[in-house]
């Protein structure tokens, strides 16, 4: 065989391993528990509800009483029944005193979806959750705030941008530059280098249709109250891409704040738990109304 026929059987299992990658990133292993609110002491309800693209999304509904609803918004790989930080947020936002609707993006939990676009179609699952409060409990929507982790975290900074009725959202670990966290990612969940993503970008976004979301690009637009939250420990998304977009917004909204730990991603609530609710729940005291 020549070189240039070992060569093109060396590019042919290159690209076919790029691609096996790419599939693996945008169709996440589903995470499925057993436990639901009622562990934790409080009745609630199995929604369903639809999204504008036609996925039916699945999740909890509890109502607390209150005029005033949190969701909490998982990350990628994550789901509601996430024991890290779904069940202590879930549990704190309800001792609180807020009604939670928690629910499972596309392609994670129970939700339908084959492919996740990690921050871009899923503002469309936040859209369709919210409709759902409205239309089924306007009374208990009369404020709403968001507390979203990694993708989630993504999806709070948009969704505060985009999406009407949000009073304040909590972003905990938000990758800022996605190809960037993705490179990382492939180093911190597959042991891959990170070059390897610069192949493997392209294919993520031609397989899923989705496009890459940059939050960075979101911050001359929120303009609402938005807690950061960043970790000096985390592989994934660097302190100094979390100040950089506080840095730019506080030009625009004086109501965002920026808190670093030196917590590893999303594991904040993990390490400082007490600390977390405490400023957590001043920053939606004080949104929420």
């Amino acid at each position: 065989m020549t070189w240039v026929g070992i060569f093109i059987i060396v590019l042919l299992v290159f690209l076919a391993f790029s691609a096996f990658v790419a599939y693996k990133m945008i169709t996440p292993p589903r995470l499925l528990g057993d436990w639901t609110p009622k562990d934790l002491g409080f009745d609630y309800e199995e929604v369903t509800f639809e999204t504008e693209d036609g996925l039916k999304l699945r999740g909890w509904w509890v109502d607390n009483g209150s005029d005033k609803t949190v969701l909490p918004l998982h990350g990628y790989t994550a789901s509601r029944w996430e024991k890290l930080y779904m069940r202590p947020t879930i549990e704190f936002l309800l001792r609180e005193g807020y009604n939670v609707l928690a629910f499972d993006f596309r392609a994670h939990g129970k939700s339908e979806g084959k492919y996740t676009t990690v921050g871009d179609r899923e503002l469309l699952d936040a859209r369709a959750a919210i409709a759902w409060l409205r239309e089924n409990h306007p009374e208990r929507a009369q404020r709403i705030g968001l507390v979203g982790f990694s993708m989630g975290a993504i999806v709070t900074i948009r969704s505060l941008a985009e999406v009407e009725g949000i009073c304040c959202g909590v972003a905990d670990s938000p990758p800022m530059y996605l190809d960037r966290a993705g490179a990382r990612g492939l180093r911190y969940f597959a042991k891959l280098p990170e070059w390897l993503h610069l192949f493997v970008r392209p294919l993520t976004k031609l397989f899923s249709g989705g496009k890459e979301v940059h939050p960075i690009e979101y911050a001359e637009r929120v303009r609402k109250p938005l807690l950061l939250i960043a970790g000096e420990k985390d592989p994934l998304v660097m302190v100094d891409e979390v100040r950089e977009f506080y840095e730019k917004n506080r030009e625009i909204n004086p109501d965002v704040e920026l808190w670093v730990t030196d917590a590893p991603h999303v594991r904040t609530i993990k390490l400082h738990p007490e600390e977390w609710k405490g400023k957590v729940g001043e920053f939606l005291g004080k949104w929420m109304g």
